[in-house]
């Protein structure tokens, strides 16, 4: 690792600058070599799952990474075109403007929930911003780590782009090497640590960190509309999705009709779950026991556990859950406290839609925030009334496929964004050049400050 980290720093160095057309030619290969991966990939990530959706892998990361990589290449050569500034009248003549260059060579640390899409939505950001790449694979997805190494190797020189992949003490020294950015994607509090690591070296760290995600209803919306979106957003990868919704507000009343559409759309999109090739498993043994910890912790002080299992199937010797809601909660309980990360939602009510607000603002920022609601008034209330990441009305989970919007979160949930201009902005240097003809007007307001020019500043413009 350290070897190929000092191959990749001396690289740049050599060759700091790379032209619009160099970028876009790593972009084609980077592109050329998920399409001919792509079924690799699929069974990969399905084989480090247990069972995950073919179609979901195509779908939420090769498509998505591809789609990305379409959007980088048309805008790159006007994102990485000189940005020119206003002169103060005291400094002219001169010209201003901003130059976007790489930063050197970045560090990319990926989770296990999208390996691959959280591997390579930052990497097009890097490689269109003129850097190069490590990237450190998840060790939950190990067949997809070698996978990804094996493709991206195809794709390019070690001193561009290398794949790193292991646990343990490999994972702690990757976020020591002094990157020149690191971003990564994952828990608060391996965030933590990773910012703690990077601190070393004062690299700037891009944290995507996620957390408990809320959605709310309006009383107007019909639940059919609204269940429909939540089962798609619970299901996709069995709730295993960063920006997946946590909990949702409902109007006071309205949870047992909310139950009854959810399990009209779940058996809609899964008539049974256990030998569905649609449905996912739980990633592994250990986060399977996480989330059943919080079911049945929720169970002994009291709440409500509705499965929506529509084929009465038993899921024993499987790491498949069906799709749970959870009402009559309390905030002792280990489900409100905790990021879910599974097929599971926790039903609250609310009276007034202030009472919803005042709730998820006394916690900390969530990545998303979902609002099911027709009237633009109101969504602008909403919008303007809390804090998050990021925000959909009407939707849930489908904003981060959206290549021309910033992705990323605010206080817990994150730092920074990728994605969109803002991604390629994030990765580079926004260097500051200001060049200024032989005349040097400076001189005039150089002391002795008794001039003409000095009065005038300190009588005029200073008024």
């Amino acid at each position: 690792m350290q070897r190929v980290f000092d191959a990749q720093k001396i690289a740049f160095r050599l060759r700091p600058s790379t032209t619009a057309t160099e970028r876009l030619a790593l972009l084609d290969n980077l592109k050329t070599v998920l399409i001919k991966y792509q079924d690799q990939i699929a069974q990969a990530i399905a084989e480090d799952f247990g069972h995950r959706s073919h179609h979901e892998t195509k779908f939420a990361e090769i498509l998505t990474s591809i789609e990305n990589i379409k959007y980088y290449s048309k805008n790159l050569h006007n994102w990485m075109q000189p940005d020119k500034r206003h002169i103060n009248p005291t400094h002219l003549p001169a010209k201003a403007w901003v130059q976007y260059q790489p930063l050197g060579v970045v560090g990319i640390i990926t989770p296990w929930n999208y390996p691959l899409l959280l591997a390579i939505s930052p990497l097009i950001c890097a490689l269109a911003a003129g850097n190069r790449a490590m990237i450190k694979m998840s060790s939950f997805t190990p067949k997809t780590g070698a996978i990804v190494k094996k493709a991206l190797t195809e794709a390019f020189n070690e001193d561009q782009v290398a794949v790193i992949t292991g646990g343990g003490i490999v994972s702690d020294a990757f976020s020591r090497l002094p990157f020149n950015q690191i971003t990564f994607t994952g828990s608060t509090n391996v965030g933590r640590t990773v910012m703690a690591a990077a601190a070393e070296n004062l690299t700037p760290v891009l944290l995507e960190l996620g957390g408990k995600s809320p959605a709310i209803i309006h009383p107007s919306v019909s639940m059919k509309d609204a269940a429909e979106k939540l089962a798609f957003g619970k299901g996709w990868n069995a709730g295993q999705t960063c920006v997946a919704p946590d909990y949702v507000f409902v109007p006071r009343g309205k949870v047992a009709e909310l139950a009854a559409a959810m399990r009209v759309v779940v058996a809609k999109m899964y008539p049974k779950m256990l030998n569905n090739p649609d449905y996912t498993s739980i990633v592994n043994n250990k986060q399977y026991q996480r989330v059943k910890s919080y079911l049945d912790d929720a169970r002994d002080q009291g709440a409500q556990i509705i499965e929506i299992n529509p084929a009465n199937e038993s899921f024993a010797n499987s790491r498949k859950l069906p799709i749970t809601l959870v009402t009559n909660v309390n905030q002792n309980m280990l489900i409100t406290k905790n990021e879910i990360f599974g097929p599971v939602l926790m039903v609250l009510e609310y009276d007034h839609i202030e009472e919803a607000l005042d709730y998820i603002n006394q916690r900390p920022s969530p990545l998303a925030l979902y609002y099911f609601d027709y009237n633009e008034q109101r969504i602008d209330f909403v919008l303007r009334n809390t804090q998050s990441g990021g925000f959909s009305a009407n939707d849930v989970i489908t904003h981060v496929a959206e290549e021309d919007l910033p992705f990323g979160g605010v206080g817990h949930s994150g730092m920074g964004k990728y994605h969109g201009k803002e991604g390629f902005a994030a990765m580079s240097n926004a260097r500051s050049v200001l060049v200024k003809p032989k005349l040097w007007s400076i001189r005039f307001l150089a002391p002795p400050f008794k001039n003409p020019i000095h009065k005038f500043i300190e009588k005029v413009l200073l008024k």
